[in-house]
């Protein structure tokens, strides 16, 4: 039986992170609702803290490390994908937006995402709708209905009469992830995209053959 894959980028900084704990139960709670309808998942963690020196150094060099080489292999190759921010000043944090940065354009095209946000006050919810959510719409992904955002207060809490508490609304976002992935099917094994040629030209012997 085909497995299917589950990549979850989670740009938590601190440890232990609540943004790392939001990605690990929306993960959970996919993988939990998948397995009721006989679906194998397995899950890859990117933790962007552990790549943020690789992602600055892609950017000045053009060339990813190990590390950042095998994160874009496997978002690339995943069949969903779950991200998970926090958020700063209103929007996505940096780390966060430098990763997505550095995929090519067509790595998240029709693929499905689900979006969550972790932050210390409910007022920044909305960032989700308004930064997170046309990142991949521009990114040709397709964005799940169901964001889910984790306020401090959240933690613990059962919702109001307004709201769900946060375990139901991972558990639907999750729900709409699983669903798509098994109307899906998991994705055929994909080839590792090449990587730039791992001889590099001496820029001299570039500028040679120019002037020949």
């Amino acid at each position: 039986m085909s497995v299917y894959q589950l990549v979850v980028v989670s740009a938590g900084l601190s440890k232990p992170s609540s943004t790392r704990l939001l990605a690990d139960r929306i993960a959970d709670s996919a993988v939990r609702q998948l397995a009721l309808e006989g679906r194998e998942v397995e899950v890859t963690v990117v933790e962007l803290r552990d790549l943020a020196v690789e992602i600055a150094n892609n950017f000045v060099t053009g060339f990813p490390g190990a590390a950042l080489r095998e994160a874009i292999e496997a978002v690339t190759a995943a069949d969903g994908l779950i991200a998970v921010t926090p958020i700063f000043t209103a929007s996505y944090s940096g780390l966060f937006k430098s990763f997505f940065d550095v995929l090519d354009n067509d790595a998240l095209t029709g693929k499905p995402v689900l979006i969550a946000a972790t932050g210390g006050t409910p007022r920044h919810s909305l960032a989700l709708e308004h930064a997170v959510r046309p990142l991949f719409s521009y990114l040709r992904a397709v964005v799940l209905p169901t964001a889910v955002y984790a306020a401090t207060d959240d933690w613990g809490g059962t919702g109001d009469g307004l709201t769900d508490g946060l375990p139901r609304r991972i558990d639907r976002a999750a729900g709409e992830l699983a669903a798509l992935l098994s109307g899906r099917g998991p994705a055929a094994p994909a080839v590792p995209p090449q990587v730039a040629s791992q001889q590099v030209v001496p820029f001299a012997q570039q500028l040679a053959a120019l002037k020949v």
